[in-house]
Order: structure tokens, then sequence, then C-alpha cells
């Protein structure tokens, strides 16, 4: 009866510290999944804060009369780093102001009234790298409101066979783009093509860029390099509804 309960407790014991050991093992395994979470979003963030200040640096450069802006990545929010590399083209806002007339809480661009410009940095394979980023693998592009309007009539007129220029104009000012065209109120005036993911229409916009129409994205045809860099549909309509709507 002894040696039975010996052997009882001895397994008992034995299955304790089993049991701990694994609890233990599973518990180190979520502090190192949490350190991991932890690094990827410190990654990000600082990748974050170099483009921001590669495109600071670069704005600065090519805007001397601007003295007050602010600038911000558009379309960073939600990546994963392992997700950049691939990245063909990042977006940036900027927005000019006058430091005496902020308002209390400067957060938000809608509280800003300067003049607004939309920077896009065309990125070529290998412009991320294990030493950072790589400046000689970026092209830069700055738009304002009336480039922006003119390069979005040459898309609409491929995504929807539209060819009246003051129509296209005049809706794009007034309206806001959408998935399925350009809507004014809660009416789609210039409805897109619906077209298959494997599909592109194509238009010439001038000497450097041939634009091209997809079901989900803008893309834009460089001809120096021969790169056909991808905006989602989502980063279209922010940066419409950043000169025309906020």
């Amino acid at each position: 009866m002894k040696k039975t309960l010996i052997v009882i407790s001895i397994f008992h014991l034995f299955s304790i510290n089993k049991i701990s050991a694994q609890n233990n093992d599973a518990a180190l395994a979520a502090v190192a999944g949490a350190v991991a979470i932890g690094s990827a979003i410190a990654s990000i963030e600082n990748l974050k804060e170099q483009v921001e200040l590669s495109a600071t640096e670069w704005f600065l450069s090519n805007n001397g009369d601007v003295v007050n802006f602010r600038l911000k990545t558009l379309d960073m929010k939600g990546k994963k780093l392992k997700d950049m590399s691939s990245t063909s083209v990042i977006t940036f806002k900027i927005q000019e102001f006058d430091p005496f007339k902020l308002p209390k809480s400067s957060d938000s661009f809608t509280k800003l009234d300067g003049k607004k410009y939309v920077l896009l940095s065309f990125t070529s394979s290998g412009w991320l790298n294990d030493n950072g980023i790589n400046l000689d693998r970026l092209r830069w592009f700055i738009i304002d409101e009336e480039k922006w309007i003119d390069m979005m009539v040459s898309y609409v007129k491929a995504a929807s066979g539209k060819n009246d220029k003051d129509l296209i104009e005049n809706t794009l000012r007034s309206g806001k783009i959408v998935n399925l065209g350009v809507k004014v109120k809660s009416k789609n005036v210039i409805p897109f093509y619906k077209i298959g993911s494997d599909m592109y229409l194509t238009i010439d916009y001038d000497e450097n860029m041939k634009f091209i129409y997809n079901e989900k994205s803008f893309g834009i045809y460089l001809k120096e390099t021969k790169d056909l860099v991808q905006m989602s549909r989502n980063v279209v309509i922010d940066i419409h509804k950043f000169f025309f709507n906020d």
C-alpha cells in the first residue's frame, strides 16, 4: 500500500512539474510574441519617421519659398514592415500654415487653411534594406490641387470613357471619387467601367507618365524607368478628399 502511495505521489508530483513547465513555456512564448510584436511596431514607426524625414528634406530643398508647413504620411497606417519593401509609392500630405492663426487644436489638417500639396515618393527595388532607406532608389513628384485635377481628368477619361474635359473637371471639383466612379452628393455622375482584376485601361498623360485604370488601383507607368507603380483606390479617394473635402 505504501509503495502504491509513493508511486502515485511521485506520478502526481511529476505531472505537476510537467504542467508547470508547460505553463512556463507558454508564458515565455507569449512574452516572446509580445516582444516580437512590440519590435515590429517600433520598426514600422521608425521607418515612418525615416520616410517623413526624407520627404521633409526633399520638400525643403525644392520648395524654398514655403516657410511653415505640416507633413504627414498618408498611406502607412496599418502597414507592416515586411510589406513596405514591396511598396511602389509612398504618399505624403503637406499643408502650409500661419503660426499666428493656428487653432487651439492643430492635430487635424482640416483645421489648417494654407495651400495643400501631395508628395509622391516612387520607390524602386532595393529602396529598403538592412541599413535603412536607400535614397538613390526614390523618385519624388509634387502635386498641388490643380495638378491633381489635371491628372484625375485623364484618369477618369480612361476609367469611364468620358471625353468632356469640362464636365469631368467640374464633377471632380464638386464631387468625390468612389470605387464605382465620381459622385456628386448621392448620384454617381461619372460611373467607371466594371472590368476584371486582370484588365487594364491605359491613357497617355505626358512625356513622363502613362496612367492605368484597373479594378482596384490607379497605375502610373514611369516611362523613363519603365516602372509601373500602383496606388490603391483608397489612397486616390483619400488624396481627393484631402484637396477638396477636408
